[in-house]
């Protein structure tokens, strides 16, 4: 079953993917239970290393639990992970506030009942209404996002449980554990062949490489994300935008305007 749902991965793995591979399903085989980091940049595959950990936890009759940060997020997943084991009897979930109450309560029952395998969810997992029935996996997407406090109360409500924590970014505190071996970690170092890594670049602020970047992005027909770190700030950087360029659609996004 497992070799089937790894042919059908549309990307060769990396050697840094094997191994982490390799690392998390010997951490599995212990007796005791796993807390391993696993880092590696956006498109590197962490997610595919996260689903075929859940899957052979799941074949092994336990129940596995993504939690992301955002509901976007968990979305995302849950399309994948439908699309990826879509041939499997395999039973996925998603748990956010885009399901109904009813969809919820069946969810929930069949949590606790064990007839749902793998569930992926927001924050709404750290709710004390959920019982799952065989726990056995807990993937931390986006580790960072999530408060200290947080992952011990769950580490204190699923002690036996194996934990995964993914990150592109992972807070020092995480990093330190790492590196003083207190957590072991597995880090992807290369994209998948055929898939651009990202370029990330750290510069001085300065208006005429935004409008070199901008410029660039427009011209492949993509799409730029300007991220502000003040909700205050973004009335001015929207002016600033329109100077530059009046033609270009924009619009501003932010947590304090309503929901639709």
């Amino acid at each position: 079953i497992e070799k089937e749902v790894w042919d059908s991965f549309p990307f060769e793995e990396t050697p840094s993917q094997r191994r982490a591979i390799k690392e998390i399903f010997d951490d599995l085989k212990k007796p005791e239970p796993m807390e391993r980091l696993l880092v590696g940049d956006v498109g590197f595959g962490k997610t595919e290393i996260a689903l075929r950990a859940a899957l052979r936890v799941v074949l092994n009759g336990k129940q596995a639990a993504l939690l992301a940060p955002t509901t976007v997020l968990a979305d995302q997943h849950s399309q994948v992970f439908k699309e990826r084991l879509a041939k499997l009897p395999v039973k996925i979930e998603r748990l956010s506030r885009l399901e109904s109450s009813l969809k919820t309560k069946q969810i929930l029952k069949e949590l606790y009942e064990g007839n749902l395998d793998i569930t992926i969810s927001t924050h709404r997992i750290l709710s004390k209404d959920i019982a799952f029935k065989n726990l056995g996996l807990l993937i931390i997407d986006e580790e960072q996002r999530f408060g200290v406090r947080q992952k011990e109360e769950l580490k204190k409500r699923y002690p036996n449980v194996d934990i995964l924590l993914l990150s592109a970014t992972p807070i020092p505190r995480t990093l330190s554990f790492a590196i003083s071996n207190i957590r072991p970690m597995s880090a992807l170092y290369e994209a998948p062949f055929g898939r651009q890594a990202p370029q990330t670049f750290v510069l001085p602020r300065s208006d005429k490489i935004i409008r070199e970047a901008i410029v660039k992005e427009i011209a492949d027909n993509g799409q730029v994300y300007y991220l502000a770190n003040r909700i205050r700030k973004i009335p001015e950087i929207i002016e600033r935008l329109n100077k530059m360029f009046p033609k270009i659609k924009k619009n501003a996004l932010h947590g304090r305007m309503s929901e639709k």
